[in-house]
């Protein structure tokens, strides 16, 4: 009888464990998957491996590079960090779809990212354009972040540090 009792809590143990990963699972996203995009695209790179021709500025100086890059999850985590899908920012998007392009935009003061834009041709994503805005007291920063698939990414960073000279950033990438 204790064999029985025990084998069936067991079994109620498992199941419930499984029912909780499946509700997880089937959490549906309000919004473009940004971190899914990006995460796909960083394994498809990792394994394509592309030279990239790699510019940096600061300030309008400029250095440019030949190279492949060693880790995409690095290169590209700026973009992967401007998920709009997180729980607390539910319902603070407005969402629109105009000519092939859905605009997701938020006027909300405690949201750094302002507006992300995906260009589709079909069921494939050409084009997908970032924009954040972070200001403080301290601080003020805008990023223009720009994906192209299999041709360029551009991160262009505007920064204001108060008592501090204002700073221009910008990385652009071209795939080859």
């Amino acid at each position: 009888m204790i064999k029985k009792i025990s084998i069936l809590a067991f079994a109620l143990a498992f199941f419930s464990c499984n029912q909780q990963k499946e509700a997880e699972a089937n959490t549906d996203l309000s919004y473009f998957d940004v971190k899914g995009y990006f995460g796909k695209e960083i394994s498809r790179l990792q394994k394509l491996n592309p030279i990239v021709n790699k510019t940096v500025s600061v300030n309008g100086t400029a250095e440019n590079k030949t190279s492949k890059i060693a880790s995409w999850a690095k290169e590209l985590a700026i973009f992967v960090n401007a998920d709009i899908n997180k729980a607390s920012w539910k319902g603070n998007f407005k969402t629109k779809e105009l000519n092939g392009m859905d605009i997701y935009t938020s006027d909300n003061k405690k949201i750094p990212i302002k507006k992300i834009s995906v260009t589709r041709n079909g069921l494939k994503t050409q084009k997908i354009e970032i924009i954040i805005d972070n200001k403080n007291i301290l601080y003020q920063s805008k990023d223009t972040l720009i994906y192209f698939p299999d041709s360029l990414y551009s991160i262009r960073k505007h920064q204001k540090i108060r008592l501090l000279k204002e700073k221009k950033y910008s990385i652009t990438g071209k795939l080859k």
